[in-house]
């Protein structure tokens, strides 16, 4: 089940990122996040904003958490090496962390984001290789080279509306 977090899930929230941070130093991607991100703060201002999302079981345990965020990206004005897929209104899913004991996360995400608006951007670091195997698997494409804020570039990835996938 994927429910709107509330300030309460920010403990489960936290460990979730923490597990996820792990994982990723682990598996070759240890300078996407860092030992920190995504902070507190962002993670409250996330559950404040109504686009932060928690998956959980059916005894409320928090497996993982994401945010969708409906909108212009400003990090995705300029994107180089390629282009958008198109210029329609779109989502972004940021921030996507998993505890690792719960199968299918992505696809319950992008179900999910794909019920609420069906035109989706992503973009992950490039050591993030569970990251791209999972966008590209649903049906995502690289567009090209986006700079998030602090300027570290990220692989830019769109996926249109009406493509299936099981």
């Amino acid at each position: 089940m994927i429910k709107t977090a509330q300030i309460t899930d920010l403990p489960g929230i936290m460990a979730v990122y923490a597990q996820a941070r792990k994982y990723m130093a682990e598996n070759g991607n240890a300078a996407q996040w860092g030992a920190a991100y995504p902070s507190e703060e962002l993670v409250k201002e996330d559950i404040r904003l109504g686009q932060c999302f928690v998956g959980t079981d059916d005894k409320k345990k928090i497996h993982f958490v994401f945010a969708l965020i409906i909108g212009e990206d400003p990090t995705y004005l300029r994107i180089e090496q390629g282009a958008w897929l198109n210029n329609s209104p779109y989502g972004t899913i940021h921030r996507l962390g998993s505890d690792g004991t719960h199968k299918g996360c992505f696809a319950e995400c992008l179900t999910f984001c794909l019920n609420r608006i069906p035109n989706l951007r992503a973009d992950t670091h490039r050591n993030n290789l569970t990251m791209q195997h999972l966008l590209e698997k649903y049906g995502f494409r690289r567009c090209g080279i986006i700079y998030v804020k602090d300027g570290s570039e990220r692989l830019a990835y769109q996926r249109e509306p009406g493509i299936p996938f099981s």
